[in-house]
């Protein structure tokens, strides 16, 4: 090659311009966020201090789905994570099905990250949270539009900024004095949503755990890929579960599982509960900057899946477009802040945990059965983790809460009954 010869890119490629400590960055921004600062009080009111147990088995399933997204990126480090394993490696059905919940679940998590960002930083009447909520929306795509770089940046400081809070609640919590083993109740809270509660609170868990696909879907932009990824992945992940860990013991011990269960701001309740209420204003601060991280990362991820569909034919093509200066998929991103924003003005969300982990956990379902597949000389883990995975992921899809279910069953419904009617108009169109 030439002296200051540069490779030449497709106008609609991406460029690859994280690296690992990026891509860690990323999964931590999507993960931290969300679960812990929202997902303990409905995992207390199902399984009581019994979420303890729910946090590890879900942090296992999310493991067994995690290297298997490593895998895969490292082998195909293009965008659109478990939508184009699916279509590689079992059929354009199965990657159309992973895709579709993916954008679907996440564009919902998108909106409950909003609402969760504007209840925190405005106390005041739900028309005012839910103006700051789409303002939140607008202002973060704007962000993404103009790179990813900028992006990663943001991301590394709201991270600092809500493990920095979290902190902070461990500390007050531990120095407070009220905290203590006596809050948990003994065995019978423990046992008191019986294995079907647990494993109902690993679900909802789930949630918070899902942030690594976000390093997938962004395999197109990662420098090295097939080294950097299968990296990444399970050190955003184990920081993560620590984390949790740590916040989740803490709040028990300082609240109780009843009162978490109660709680609209779990954390908040934790605090106060332990006598330290001058630390409700540090929560409060580091939720909502917790809930900007997972909310800028999952707008990224999604325009991503969302151009992969769009290449293939899966979603409209106007979504496959590439910024020509920014290199990011603006069309994509563009009609992701427009949905959430209508969604943000118009309906509550919070109570859509349940839904958005039916559509994820279905997504690593298949991503699971897409790595077992894979050769011998692609793999780095044991297929019996894919097994494992994909047991995991339908048991925990079964135990959600029945509304979830049936909404989730609805979503998909719908989206597999479109796709038939596309083809079957270009069929005979072709014929």
């Amino acid at each position: 090659m030439p002296p200051g010869h540069r490779p030449t890119t497709s106008p609609n490629t991406l460029s690859r311009r994280l690296g690992t400590g990026d891509a860690v960055v990323i999964g931590l921004g999507s993960m931290i966020g969300a679960g812990v600062f929202a997902a303990f009080g409905p995992a207390a009111r199902a399984a009581g201090a019994g979420l303890l147990v729910g946090l590890l088995i879900a942090a296992m399933i999310a493991y067994c789905n995690a290297v298997a997204s490593a895998q895969l990126a490292a082998a195909s480090p293009t965008s659109g994570g478990t939508y184009i394993y699916g279509r590689e490696r079992i059929g354009q059905w199965a990657g159309f099905t992973a895709g579709w919940g993916f954008v679907v679940g996440k564009t919902a998590s998108c909106a409950a990250m909003a609402l969760t960002f504007a209840s925190y930083a405005v106390p005041g009447p739900w028309w005012g949270q839910r103006a700051l909520a789409v303002v939140s929306v607008v202002a973060l795509a704007a962000l993404n539009y103009r790179g990813v770089t900028r992006t990663v940046f943001l991301t590394r400081l709201l991270v600092a900024a809500s493990t920095t809070a979290l902190a902070v609640v461990v500390v007050a919590v531990a120095v407070g004095g009220d905290a203590g083993p006596a809050n948990l109740g003994g065995w019978p809270t423990l046992d008191g949503g019986g294995i079907y509660g647990i494993l109902q609170a690993a679900g909802l868990l789930f949630f918070a755990f899902a942030g690594y696909a976000r390093i997938a879907t962004m395999a197109e932009e990662v420098r090295e890929p097939a080294r950097a990824i299968p990296r990444a992945i399970p050190i955003a992940l184990f920081i993560t579960v620590a984390v949790y860990l740590v916040v989740a013991i803490t709040a028990l011990l300082a609240a109780g599982p009843h009162r978490l269960a109660d709680a609209a701001a779990p954390l908040v309740t934790a605090v106060q509960a332990a006598g330290v209420p001058i630390a409700a204003p540090v929560v409060r601060v580091g939720a909502a900057l917790a809930s900007l991280g997972a909310l800028l990362a999952l707008i990224a991820g999604i325009g991503r899946t969302s151009l992969a569909m769009a290449r293939h034919g899966d979603l409209p093509r106007w979504l496959g477009a590439v910024h020509p200066r920014y290199r990011v998929p603006h069309h994509a991103e563009i009609a992701l802040a427009a949905v959430v924003g209508a969604v943000v003005a118009s309906v509550d969300l919070r109570g859509v945990i349940g839904f958005s982990s039916f559509g994820v956990l279905v997504y690593y379902a298949i991503a699971n059965v897409a790595a077992f597949r894979q050769p011998r000389r692609e793999r780095r883990w044991p297929r019996w983790l894919n097994v494992l995975g994909v047991a995991g992921c339908l048991v925990l899809v079964a135990t959600l809460p029945w509304q979830s279910v049936i909404a989730g069953l609805v979503m998909f419904g719908l989206g597999l009954a479109g796709r038939a009617i596309v083809l079957a108009v270009r069929s005979s169109r072709v014929a």
